[in-house]
């Protein structure tokens, strides 16, 4: 079976996305394992289906490279939606479901995404680290020098805590001098740093606005090894977001075929 692909990225985040809508594709674990990895597959921090879904403009089903459905994706959700765009289901504006809820996304003229995030109400302080919900689960813990912090061995140890279990936590690490906010993520389902990840920045973007980090009120301007994202949000006292945005690229970097059965008989 010839199956369409196409590869995006936003901000180093990347994604193998699949158009869905006919319900012909059904993929298990070891094909999507086998399909991210970056060595016997097309390479990919996650999978995408886009389907079709009754009072939406789609619905957003996605899996981590370990084969498993994974919470929401922020970076995928934007480029779902500059491929639903390049397919024609929208125009400039969509309104598409995803595992955590309904969304609402923008593209505008040069193909930069706007996601509308899950609103955020609850937000624990531990001793050294903060744990919220953006539609992920999130650590947020501040370190010096994090260009050169042992990010893997760190996040591993929190992503793995009993505070966490059973499911575990992504883990972000944040650093700010001065008016730079630079964050590294460490990703459940990956368990790797990826370059980039849309819940954990807005995560972070909301815990250096709790702490009186950010140099405007209502926005942040977030630094990751995969570029640069933009979180606006507007608060209800301290710990009380909503209206929640995420901005950034999200861009096509290839497309092509694969043979299903191939795929799982590769090793």
């Amino acid at each position: 079976m010839q199956i369409q692909f196409y590869k995006y990225q936003g901000t180093g985040n990347d994604f193998i996305l699949i158009d869905n809508r006919a319900q012909k594709i059904v993929l298990n674990t070891t094909q999507i394992q086998k399909l991210c990895n970056r060595h016997f597959g097309i390479g990919a921090d996650g999978l995408m289906l886009l389907e079709s879904e009754v009072g939406f403009d789609f619905k957003m089903v996605y899996y981590n490279s370990d084969g498993n459905q994974s919470s929401m994706c922020g970076n995928g959700g934007r480029c779902i939606t500059n491929f639903a765009k390049r397919l024609g289901i929208i125009k400039d504006k969509a309104q598409f479901i995803a595992i955590d809820g309904p969304h609402e996304s923008v593209v505008d003229a040069a193909g930069v995404v706007s996601l509308k995030m899950l609103e955020v109400k609850d937000i624990e302080s531990g001793e050294d680290f903060y744990f919220l919900n953006t539609g992920s689960p999130h650590v947020v813990k501040f370190v010096d020098k994090l260009e050169k912090f042992d990010l893997i061995h760190e996040g591993s140890l929190i992503r793995h805590s009993a505070r966490f279990l059973p499911d575990g936590t992504n883990v972000n690490f944040v650093e700010k001098t001065n008016d730079v906010i630079f964050v590294r993520t460490y990703e459940r389902g990956v368990e790797d740093e990826t370059f980039s990840c849309g819940t954990g920045v807005t995560a972070a973007a909301i815990v250096c606005s709790v702490n009186g980090l950010l140099t405007s009120k209502n926005s942040a301007i977030i630094h990751t090894r995969g570029g640069t994202l933009e979180v606006t949000f507007e608060k209800v006292l301290d710990k009380n977001f909503y209206d929640i945005w995420l901005k950034g690229p999200a861009e096509l970097v290839f497309e092509g075929a694969f043979t299903l059965n191939e795929t799982v008989n590769n090793s």
